[in-house]
């Protein structure tokens, strides 16, 4: 067992939903691969007055599905403890301190401990204050911070957010969870796009007519009505998700494979976006949508959804393009569509080549699909010629799907991300610069929309979202690969 694998988890926000369904889970397969055994501790706080013993059961419920030995998960949940805990009263991180201390020396962490922030971002500032100043943070072993979306609601409140965390831990000390960016297939982009030659030489505007990305869901905003029509499509899903993943497509090769140059090359591509035209007619390069009823009156309108303001104007999709100004793409539009209650979920990313020059036949697009989820594998899609008389075509499609059974075993993304932190790796996290860039252009589309008070396109719920999304595209002759 290697050093980096000793660690204290203190998980504020440890009662929660996003604990109980994805990090419990994660740290347990982390446990059962033996990359945690023995010297690893958990300490779970949050306002409710739980027992050690309820939050071991709570935690054994987490990862029932994953249990192969009761005895087995049982000595992993041993490892946990907690802590009911005010964020606010300096009283608890003593309390906290002492038990972290007991923990550490019980299990023999070396001073390793990473602080999982849960919680409303609110809170961030004031609980880093107190790690520092309650000597939470320890001198002998690594303190490592990793913080949940959402990270501010515009440039301003991130920046302000971001200081406030800087005056107790330093950037390198900060892990910006974006768990899209664990994706097994996100992370893929930069290996399928630099390992192949094939591949590689035709990554450019020469060849690549335009890049679509979608990340659909069939879901509404189940319980999140409240926090949704706050923050709606653009700030949830494309400031951090969808940003990245555009990074990631059309970043220059790093010079080496480590965190600073993949960083400077993401970045390089976030500070070249052009700024976005967001207007009330056909030439607008954003377009925002809202469910409302389905066609067969099954499925309610996000209006009659519960804590959302009947009146609201929050947008529940968002198609867009973004064009990169740089010599280099330039020329070649990146479509990104986001919504809820589509008819499909997937996220996907579409690769439309340039048609041939030759008129030797009427060839359709070249197509490279990367499929992220729920299915994953990579699918290209090429001419050929039809079976029989002439030399008439039609498409082929080459498939490496993975099985459901490899996707099942494959790392989860929760999972990957906390080993990352494990190893002090910070590739695949946000970094502020990244985050900065993202909200500026975000908030550019956001103050034009805030201005337009009367009405918002709607489109049936379990639909691909409204006609305007479909004109976005035609306006350069172009359509959505991806017809759900």
């Amino acid at each position: 067992m290697s050093e980096d694998t000793k660690a204290l988890f203190i998980i504020f926000g440890a009662t929660g939903d996003l604990a109980h369904r994805k990090l419990y889970p994660a740290i347990y397969r982390l446990y059962k691969k033996g990359m945690l055994s023995e010297s690893f501790a958990v300490i779970g706080t949050a306002r409710r007055d739980w027992s050690d013993e309820h939050y071991q059961e709570v935690v054994l419920d987490s990862i029932e599905d994953l249990i192969d030995s009761k005895e087995h998960a049982e000595s992993f949940a041993k490892h946990f403890r907690y802590q009911s805990h005010n964020v606010k009263d300096s009283e608890h991180y003593h309390t906290l301190k002492e038990l972290a201390d007991t923990l550490d020396e019980e299990y023999a962490i070396e001073g390793n401990r990473i602080f999982y922030l849960s919680m409303s971002p609110s809170f961030f500032g004031t609980i880093t204050h107190h790690l520092r100043e309650q000597s939470l943070v320890t001198e002998n072993g690594f303190n490592r911070v990793i913080i949940e979306k959402p990270f501010g609601t515009d440039f301003d409140s991130s920046k302000a957010l971001n200081d406030e965390i800087n005056d107790s831990f330093d950037e390198d000390q900060l892990y910006r969870i974006d768990h899209y960016l664990g994706k097994e297939m996100v992370q893929n982009l930069l290996a399928m796009r630099f390992s192949n030659r094939l591949i590689e030489n035709s990554w450019n505007k020469d060849s690549i007519s335009n890049i679509q990305i979608t990340l659909s869901e069939d879901l509404g905003v189940e319980e999140r009505g409240e926090y949704y029509d706050k923050s709606g499509a653009l700030r949830d899903m494309v400031q951090n998700h969808m940003l990245q993943v555009v990074s990631l497509l059309t970043m220059k090769k790093p010079a080496s494979f480590t965190t600073n140059n993949v960083r400077k090359e993401k970045l390089a591509i976030l500070k070249a976006l052009k700024d976005p035209k967001v207007t009330q007619d056909d030439k607008t390069e954003f377009v925002r949508g809202q469910y409302a009823p389905s066609e067969d009156g099954k499925t309610k309108g996000y209006r009659q959804e519960e804590k959302v303001d009947p009146d609201t104007l929050t947008e529940t999709f968002v198609a867009g393009k973004l064009t990169i100004d740089t010599d280099e793409w330039r020329d070649v539009p990146v479509y990104i569509r986001t919504g809820k209650r589509l008819s499909e979920k997937t996220s996907r990313v579409d690769i439309v080549f340039r048609s041939t020059e030759s008129d030797l036949f009427s060839d359709q697009p070249t197509l490279l699909s990367v499929l992220i989820s729920p299915d994953e594998g990579i699918e290209l899609t090429l001419n050929n010629k039809k079976i029989g008389p002439g030399m008439h075509l039609e498409p082929t499609q080459l498939s490496n799907l993975r099985s459901e059974d490899t996707v099942k075993d494959s790392p989860e993304a929760y999972e990957k991300l906390i080993l990352d932190v494990l190893n002090g790796d910070e590739t695949h996290f946000a970094h502020w610069g990244e985050v900065a860039t993202s909200w500026k252009y975000v908030d550019q589309i956001r103050k034009e929309w805030d201005n337009m008070t009367e009405s918002i396109p709607f489109y049936p719920a379990l639909t691909m979202g409204p006609k305007e999304a479909d004109v976005l595209l035609e306006q350069q002759n172009h359509k959505w690969i991806f017809k759900g």
